[in-house]
């Protein structure tokens, strides 16, 4: 499984072994052209906050043109994810397996993953061609074709993966009479799609009658569905089989957008059969038109911009001077730089392994002891995931629907809490044990010179942090949208790489195709889930969940404790995403309707359990056996750490967390005096 850490440091360099293919240049050439479009979202972004903010004057087509070059930079990424297999899957089981094994289940998981993204395919061709002949448009002021651009992008984003896909297999395959096998299945595919589009302009039905007839895969499970009379069952054996035919598949290896995405594709054709995959398309197209989604890539931007042009490092130099004669302060000021890059980045993975590149070898060359140093990077590193502008908020605020500026002013005072209890912790161990953490001076007269920063990274650090405090600020005083605000951290971020005189084309581009892989790895995990649960919905699924749980004769706050320990079982084989689409729109709802029990308003409660949730996902991202900090850590750790060194440190961390989760739990006003002070 790819983790953020090889996304975030993923270069273009080669696939080891790939034989030259028109369809691999095809996804390298499209990948290596869309990442601009970001930039160019990013500019019309500041644009429009210049209109609407210096001169009035709020214009429609800037948020309809960024929201439909985001849509198609996401989808057309597919191809080129998929040609250097970086979307996000569980490997746990598969890293076990014999050689052998892991080959038959590898191609198990793209056969399965070709046939639902080609299903989706179809199912989103129709609404694509019907869009086309309608020029189907927004309706506002600007009235621009925007749906009609969604669709058509969605099925070139879908045509693109599903291409790629079957050159992967092409790859896989070593039998000369599989790769014809393969071939002409995607000969087949072609010529149904091409069946499809002469029979929609040429009115007529019997080029697809045949291929229906002769490769449908879609008429058994309806049929299938009519003899078991699937609506008839408890919906509690339907969930059971949603849950445990995930874990199927995620044992395959499959991306979990793909795994999710086919248990959605699967439950529409036995409850509604062939017509059912018009509800996956449509969720699927409806994501798209989210427009706080574009502040997930334009925040990744603004991260990678700032760690390739070298302000991170810069940042960790000027702490590290301005730390002083105190015991333990470079690992005090390690969790200050944390900080401060968790407001800058908001991914946790590339915070790590920034902080393992650059402070671990600080701290042991100082004399730090060993596991104090990695625990402090592990625990401090994943500040990000709560300290905004956190990519997990956003992802929560649009699964529960919260709005999200609302999430990032609750989740500053828990992330100040959390980073008090570590330089607390650190400043206490380190005065009961002064072996562990040497002074400043102790490390000058060690090293016998004083450390120095040059002036234009001093000004780089201080404007970086002016950027910071600007994007943050206007989220907090309501000045400006999540998004905007990106959008305007994006080219404050190319300024302060300009001032450290990094800016160039080659940095930027490195961002950008970061960028591009990074999102697109979460958007079709986020399509898959979010096809998921609106299939459930609509089955019925929220409502039966609801009822479970607050049909359970229990204190309102033990039964969050409960939805706690459900969701720290899930993060021992699931990624945070499919946590959040997969738990969250069952779990809100029932937290707001527990609302009034608690002595909160249900949208306060739905905001308190969005801190608790993110929080949650953090003691998740350290705890063994398959916690991803840990992992992150030694990618970049010396060869003579070893992970379970890096599962030891971290456990006086974990405790400190639960403590931390606990104080929020108790007193809810943690985390809701913020949104509500800067409301009044």
């Amino acid at each position: 499984m790819p983790t953020d850490t090889e996304i975030l440091d993923f270069d273009t360099a080669r696939h080891p072994g790939r034989m030259p293919s028109v369809i691999a240049h095809l996804s390298r050439f499209i990948g290596h052209a869309i990442p601009p479009l970001y930039l160019v979202c990013a500019a019309i972004t500041v644009f429009e906050v210049f209109t609407r903010y210096v001169l009035a004057s709020p214009t429609q087509w800037a948020f309809e043109v960024v929201m439909t070059l985001c849509a198609l930079a996401w989808v057309l990424s597919a191809g080129y994810v998929t040609l250097y297999r970086r979307h996000i899957a569980i490997t746990v089981i598969t890293d076990m397996a014999s050689e052998q094994t892991r080959r038959a289940l590898g191609m198990v998981s793209t056969i399965v993953s070709a046939v639902a993204i080609y299903i989706l395919l179809e199912a989103s061709l129709t609404p694509m061609l019907k869009a086309v002949d309608l020029v189907q448009r927004t309706g506002s002021g600007f009235n621009s074709p925007m749906p009609m651009m969604l669709k058509i992008g969605l099925v070139a984003g879908t045509v693109l993966y599903v291409v790629q896909l079957f050159g992967n297999l092409l790859e896989d395959v070593k039998s000369r009479l599989w790769r014809k096998v393969v071939t002409i299945a995607g000969i087949v595919l072609a010529l149904r799609i091409l069946a499809l589009l002469l029979d929609h302009y040429l009115g007529s039905s019997a080029l697809t009658d045949f291929f229906w007839s002769l490769f449908s895969p879609l008429e058994p499970l309806s049929n299938l569905g009519r003899e078991m009379d699937i609506r008839s069952l408890p919906l509690s054996w339907v969930t059971v089989f949603i849950v445990a035919a995930l874990l199927v598949l995620m044992m395959t290896g499959m991306p979990l957008g793909v795994a999710t995405l086919t248990v959605s594709i699967f439950c529409a054709l036995l409850y509604f059969g062939p017509r059912g995959l018009f509800l996956v398309s449509s969720n699927v197209t409806g994501l798209l038109e989210h427009y706080t989604l574009v502040a997930v890539p334009l925040f990744v931007l603004m991260s990678c911009i700032l760690e390739r042009s070298g302000v991170a490092k810069d940042l960790f130099d000027a702490m590290s001077i301005f730390a002083g004669n105190l015991r333990g302060g470079v690992a005090v000021q390690t969790t200050v730089v944390a900080v401060v890059l968790a407001a800058m980045t908001g991914i946790m993975g590339g915070e790590i392994v920034m902080l393992g590149l650059v402070a671990l070898p600080q701290m042991l060359r100082l004399g730090y002891d060993r596991k104090l140093a990695m625990g402090v990077i592990c625990a401090a590193g994943s500040l990000a995931t709560l300290i905004p502008p956190s990519i997990i908020m956003i992802v929560y605020g649009l699964a529960a629907q919260v709005g999200i500026g609302d999430l990032f002013m609750a989740g500053a005072l828990p992330g100040m809490l959390y980073a008090s209890l570590y330089i607390l912790y650190i400043l206490v161990i380190c005065r009961l044990r002064p072996q562990m953490a040497p002074t400043s001076s102790e490390i000058a007269e060690r090293a016998g010179e004083e450390q120095t920063l040059a002036r234009h990274r001093l000004i780089a650090v201080i404007m970086a942090l002016l950027v910071i405090g600007m994007v943050m600020g206007s989220i907090y005083a309501g000045i400006a949208s999540v998004t905007e605000a990106a959008g305007v951290g994006v080219i404050g971020a190319c300024i302060v790489a300009a001032i450290r005189m990094e800016l160039n084309w080659k940095m930027l581009l490195d961002a950008l195709m970061r960028t591009t892989t990074t999102v697109g790895t979460i958007i079709w995990l986020v399509l898959g889930a979010v096809s998921l649960v609106g299939i459930y919905n609509v089955i019925g699924g929220a409502a039966f969940m609801r009822e479970l749980f607050t049909g359970l004769d229990m204190h309102p706050m033990l039964i969050i404790l409960l939805m706690m320990a459900v969701l720290m079982v899930l993060g021992t084989f699931m990624e945070w995403i499919a946590i959040v689409f997969i738990t969250v729109p069952i779990f809100a709802p029932v937290v707001m309707d527990l609302g009034p029990a608690l002595g909160l308003e249900p949208e306060q409660a739905a905001l308190w359990f969005g801190v608790l949730f993110v929080m949650n996902m953090q003691i998740y991202f350290l705890s063994p056996p398959f916690g991803p900090a840990a992992f992150w850590l030694k990618s970049v750790a010396p060869s003579d750490v070893k992970l379970q060194e890096i599962f030891v440190a971290m456990l006086p961390f974990i405790v400190l967390q639960i403590i931390g989760l606990a104080m929020v739990i108790m007193f809810p006003q943690i985390a809701l005096f913020l949104p509500e002070y800067l409301s009044q």
